[in-house]
């Protein structure tokens, strides 16, 4: 059985934060806000992940009224994530991103970012396909104020069907 699965994910730009993406810190005057490190593509990948195995989203595992999680490095919960979902008995086929950001330019950091959440599911980085676009300077994205992600996952299950 094969299941797919989607994520989004946006935070606004605020000075005084680090910017993070795929668990790589990008160069830039402004991050992401949020209770975490409010990385985007980490966490529509995991609500991609969460939803193909019918296990909810990441706020229901990570509230973010639970202080565990403040500041927390996404890439750690990817990792739980992926753990949960494989305890479910499924693995990944493929996971396919965009991330959404007039600036700045992330094509740079796309093969560091796809082998940093790679690393942290334990699979091959060839799995995860990251790519990058602006919104024309439409919208909050196009004017700077944040930073939005989508992704699509497949999963494979590890259990026979049985039919039932």
């Amino acid at each position: 059985m094969q299941r797919i699965g989607s994520g989004y994910d946006i935070h606004r730009l605020v000075p005084g934060r680090k910017l993070v993406l795929g668990g790589e810190t990008i160069p830039f005057d402004k991050g992401l806000l949020g209770h975490s490190d409010a990385d985007v593509l980490v966490h529509a990948a995991c609500d991609a992940l969460l939803g193909a195995a019918g296990m909810g989203d990441i706020g229901e595992h990570f509230p973010d009224t639970d202080p565990r999680y403040r500041d927390a490095y996404s890439i750690d919960l990817l990792t739980t994530v992926y753990r949960r979902v494989k305890t479910c008995g499924f693995v990944l086929i493929n996971m396919d991103a965009t991330v959404f950001a007039q600036e700045p330019r992330i094509s740079p950091h796309k093969n560091r970012m796809a082998a940093r959440m790679a690393a942290g599911m334990s699979v091959d980085h060839r799995l995860i396909n990251i790519k990058a676009t602006t919104t024309e300077g439409l919208g909050v994205i196009g004017q700077g104020e944040g930073i939005a992600a989508m992704c699509v996952v497949m999963l494979q299950s590890t259990t026979p069907e049985t039919g039932e």
